[in-house]
């Protein structure tokens, strides 16, 4: 995967209860080429396979939080009702916020927009295998005989039976989990991050790809690895669309879309508003 990218701070996050520090920015990730394997569920000739392999290249730079939402940060979304209410167990602050859907996720992101007016989203599955460089994983399943589809059904329950689980499985402090080339925090941590990508199912009969099923009811989450939740689940081991062993927990972070270069010095002012109220 891609290493060694470009990264340099240039945002303060704007709605840190405290002043914030080098670690509560965004970075700025050059676009470069990199390994992506397709997301989805994919076959041919009605037996199941694996994503196609691609060099791909996003087409601007991606700039991308450092580290996960906190406890904190969420908090203050609901306090001004515009994000739903979910129940935080007593623990610090500044730890990563979990037990939270797409939708929840999706509303703190529009509450930032507005609060900022500076677009804040979700990632996408290959915005954010960019930004995980090396600690995305490409979990291709085993060879097997193509003419059995039994075995390609085993091997990738076997596959998803054996990934190890988190020995700790609740959220921990920011920088627990390390930093990666990139220069982001906890990537393939103990939180599992929502993408904005849709789950799909895909035909590659005739070597072409067709699209049969688009079901943004289930998005793409990426954690220690690639797994698919349904939109409103909010503990990931209640359901889900993965087999085998399921996120420890939902939290996320967001890209920053700032629409000219004005938009940095935008959002560092009103980072010091919100400091002072």
């Amino acid at each position: 995967m891609l290493a060694g990218a470009l990264a340099a701070p240039i945002l303060a996050t704007v709605f840190a209860p405290t002043p914030p520090h080098d670690q509560d920015g965004a970075l700025r990730l050059a676009s470069t080429s990199f390994s992506y394997r397709a997301a989805g569920d994919f076959s041919r000739n009605g037996r199941p396979v694996e994503g196609p392999l691609r060099e791909l290249r996003l087409p601007a730079d991606l700039i991308i939080m450092k580290r996960q939402i906190t406890v904190a940060e969420y908090t203050r979304c609901v306090d001004e009702a515009a994000c739903p209410r979910i129940a935080v167990p007593a623990a610090a602050q500044d730890v990563p916020i979990v037990g939270v859907s797409w939708h929840d996720a999706s509303a703190y992101a529009a509450w930032v927009s507005r609060k900022t007016g500076v677009t804040h989203r979700l990632p996408t599955d290959e915005e954010w295998t960019l930004a995980a460089a090396e600690k995305a994983r490409d979990e291709a399943m085993p060879l097997v005989d193509p003419s059995d589809p039994a075995q390609a059904w085993i091997a990738r329950y076997e596959a998803e039976s054996a990934r190890s689980r988190p020995v700790a499985t609740t959220a921990q402090p920011g920088g627990t989990f390390g930093t990666n080339s990139n220069g982001l925090d906890d990537l393939a941590g103990n939180v599992w991050e929502w993408t904005d990508s849709c789950f799909v199912r895909v035909s590659l009969d005739g070597g072409r790809e067709r699209v049969t099923n688009t079901n943004c009811g289930v998005r793409v989450v990426e954690g220690a690895h690639r797994s698919y939740m349904t939109d409103f689940i909010r503990d990931p081991k209640s359901g889900g669309c993965a087999a085998g062993v399921p996120p420890a927990n939902l939290g996320f972070r967001l890209v920053v879309e700032p629409s000219q270069s004005v938009a940095t010095s935008v959002v560092r002012n009103v980072a010091k508003l919100l400091r002072r109220a």
